[in-house]
């Protein structure tokens, strides 16, 4: 899931914001992507520290004010916590975090990071490594308690990111995009999800159209063994009746949306895209959306963020 919890911090007009720097605190669940998320911020040139003591945030805060000789002053800084710190620190995370926001010259912004209880499992046994909430091996056990103490930390983030059936590449991909986009402005990253609805419905989308009122190409033998990439079914999806009405509808409607939510704060939308398998009309609807969103000229520039989770899948 991503999406705003409460809204930002604005300057007083509009969605402009203040110039301050970003203090990021990215949190969350032990095995959700943490790591990912801090690499992917590092590489776009944050200034990144791994599980910092909470009280200790104001300190580097104060220190990366100042200026130090010839050095390059210290830009945007990222801090990432996790359970480790509840556990040793307990409520100083909530105290160090008001004591963030109330820091003058930064723009606060905390990123919560999780995964249904089956990744997170699959995580832990394929990367053989002890969960450190764990008692006695039990890591289900462990990732339930986790989920439980870090909820009141959860309410309080403005982003909140699943990671649920993600791959490691598309993690890399997912965490380069919100590294990468410039919330401080306040822009809004708009992510297209296809999928199919036998295989359940994303936990991320904060909108879904379901297009199986479109012919399904899965009938045509031709077609079948396709996928929406392919200039055929494609084809044959655009040019079936009521599509363009459908989606010059819902550009509209998208159009009128995203300012509206950038204006608010909002600084992550996802739209899923679902059809009966999620190989053939989604995919191309969720493309051709995204292709159009990305020209208009209704919205401020974006480049959303497609992806086709179940375009893999057979039966």
């Amino acid at each position: 899931m991503e999406k705003v919890q409460k809204p930002q911090k604005l300057q007083e007009t509009g969605s402009e914001r203040s110039a301050g720097r970003r203090i990021i605190i990215v949190t969350g669940l032990s095995g959700s992507g943490k790591s990912t998320a801090l690499k992917a911020f590092e590489d776009t040139g944050y200034y990144c520290i791994d599980n910092l003591p909470p009280k200790v945030i104001p300190d580097v805060l104060a220190t990366a004010s100042q200026p130090h000789g010839e050095a390059e002053m210290v830009g945007d800084v990222v801090v990432a916590m996790d359970i480790r710190g509840l556990r040793h620190f307990g409520g100083e995370i909530r105290e160090g975090l008001e004591l963030v926001e109330d820091r003058p010259g930064w723009e606060p912004q905390i990123i919560f990071i999780e995964a249904d209880d089956q990744t997170l499992v699959r995580r832990y046994k394929e990367s053989r490594r002890p969960h450190p909430a764990a008692r006695g091996g039990d890591v289900l056990s462990a990732i339930q308690k986790e989920r439980g103490d870090l909820a009141a930390l959860r309410e309080r983030a403005d982003v909140v990111v699943d990671t649920s059936g993600l791959s490691a590449a598309e993690l890399r991909l997912r965490f380069g995009e919100l590294a990468g986009s410039d919330s401080s402005l306040g822009r809004l990253t708009v992510s297209v999800i296809s999928f199919g609805f036998k295989h359940g419905s994303p936990l991320d989308a904060d909108m879904m159209l379901d297009v199986r009122f479109l012919p399904n190409p899965h009938y045509d033998p031709d077609l079948r063994p396709l996928t929406g990439w392919d200039a055929p079914v494609r084809d044959a999806v655009l040019d079936s009746e009521g599509c363009e009405e459908f989606l010059e509808r819902t550009c509209g409607l998208l159009e009128f949306l995203i300012p509206r939510y950038t204006a608010e704060g909002k600084s992550y939308f996802t739209i899923g895209i679902g059809c009966t398998g999620g190989r053939h009309r989604s995919v191309t609807i969720a493309a051709e959306l995204a292709r159009r969103l990305g020209e208009s000229s209704e919205v401020q520039p974006i480049q959303p963020f497609v992806r086709h989770r179940d375009l893999e899948r057979r039966g």
